[in-house]
């Protein structure tokens, strides 16, 4: 970490600059950079800095991305005042990661807290998940590395891989309130009221009101919040959509844990399902033909399958060699354990599907659709899956159970 005593103050692109030349064997004291801002997220402004004759895209070429966390959030404005906290939490999530899946997530240079800013390798040679998804691409390790990441990250920062009291010290480490204030809102909320926060398309208003009414949709939600609130399971990313996923088809980078804190591992993975059945959904426009679509669903619908299992696979596999816990060992216990980690990552997936069709902040795959028509049929999909899934998610006893429900879906036979 450099030494910095300069009050807080958002960077220009000069001083991005001047912060990356500070790095050490990454540029040459004659080396001319330039600068580009290129976060088009809602929290933070973001520079890649690189030698100015160099290609945008390449992959060989010196370069770093500088990430500073705004002191609101950019998607409403400086009415939304949001403690710089979070880019602290970001930092330590990353080592944290790093440490145990390094191949998986960007190389952190360095934390500088009175600018509450992150240096970090640069992953201009991968896309980000989201936009290769709606290009109908396909990603042959993806389920490989995302299980992987998930399986660790989430074992070893849990009771069953670190020492109870030591968790507990860590637990306090990730407290969050202000990202998770967001969550428990937009998430949990707002889409089942009549929230200034919501962005609810005019043809949907019909469907929202029903969301509104649904009591037995909104008891489930109830206890998905309760548990959002109050579990500590795990150390979780708390926002890992592709859209926080740069990637190849040969790597997988997780970036953008800021919404890190302790909670029910189920979240994280929900968020990685609710974004490929989105996509799904989304393939109502961007798919060409009926083939295409379905070929495309049925990938993701399998990719969704194998993370699952690679996942329980993995999870099992470190409990039963670097379990710390002996009572867990109980017989019978990790199932019950992985089976409750199931239903919670059903319930989760189906939620978040629902917030990113009538909540604040929506998801290209669908909401950038130009055929209304189109967007329309994809919005009601996601809506009445995510509706099933949230209702259905206390029954659920296997991922095959998950996959006929979403299956159905998008042939339009839908349970509840």
């Amino acid at each position: 970490m450099t030494e910095n005593t300069s009050a807080y103050h958002p960077l220009t692109v000069e001083e991005a600059i001047n912060v990356a030349r500070t790095v050490t064997n990454v540029f040459y004291p004659t080396d001319e950079l330039i600068c580009d801002e290129i976060g088009d997220g809602n929290l933070n402004l973001v520079f890649r800095v690189r030698l100015a004759h160099s290609s945008e895209s390449a992959s060989h070429t010196p370069s770093l991305i500088v990430k500073q966390a705004l002191p609101y959030a950019k998607v409403v404005g400086e009415s939304w005042p949001l403690t710089l906290e979070r880019a602290r939490i970001e930092s330590d999530a990353l080592l944290f990661q790093g440490k145990l899946v390094p191949q998986l997530v960007p190389h952190v240079h360095y934390y500088d807290a009175t600018l509450a800013m992150t240096v970090m390798e640069d992953l201009s040679d991968h896309v980000i998940m989201r936009k290769g998804l709606i290009e109908g691409n396909r990603y042959p390790l993806f389920a490989d590395h995302i299980s992987e990441f998930l399986a660790h990250t989430l074992f070893f920062s849990s009771d069953l891989g670190m020492n109870q009291q030591q968790k507990k010290w860590q637990v306090q480490r990730f407290i969050n309130p202000e990202l998770c204030k967001i969550t428990e809102d937009l998430i949990f909320d707002d889409p089942y009221t009549n929230s200034p926060n919501n962005n609810i398309d005019e043809q949907l208003l019909a469907d929202h009101a029903k969301l509104c009414a649904d009591h037995k949709l909104h008891l489930e939600v109830a206890l998905l919040r309760e548990k959002f609130l109050t579990s500590t399971q795990a150390l979780l990313h708390g926002d890992l959509h592709t859209g926080s996923i740069f990637i190849t088809p040969h790597s997988t980078k997780v970036i953008d844990p800021e919404f890190a804190y302790y909670g029910p591992i189920g979240f994280d993975i929900g968020a990685i399902f609710a974004n490929l059945l989105l996509n799904a959904a989304g393939h109502e426009h961007w798919s060409l033909d009926d083939q295409t679509r379905e070929e495309h669903r049925t990938y993701l619908l399998s990719t969704l399958c194998e993370i699952w299992n690679r996942f329980d696979e993995k999870f099992r596999s470190l409990w039963d060699e670097h379990g710390v816990d002996r009572i867990s060992r109980t017989k019978g216990y990790q199932d019950v354990y992985m089976e409750q980690i199931l239903q919670d990552t059903v319930g989760y997936t189906g939620s978040k599907m629902i917030r990113r069709i009538v909540g604040l902040a929506h998801v290209a795959d669908v909401g950038s659709i130009p055929n209304q028509a189109a967007k329309l049929r994809a919005q009601r999909i996601a809506l009445q899956l995510g509706t099933a899934l949230v209702k259905s998610n206390r029954r659920i006893r296997s991922i095959e159970e998950m996959f006929t429900i979403c299956e159905h879906a998008y042939k339009g036979v839908y349970t509840s």
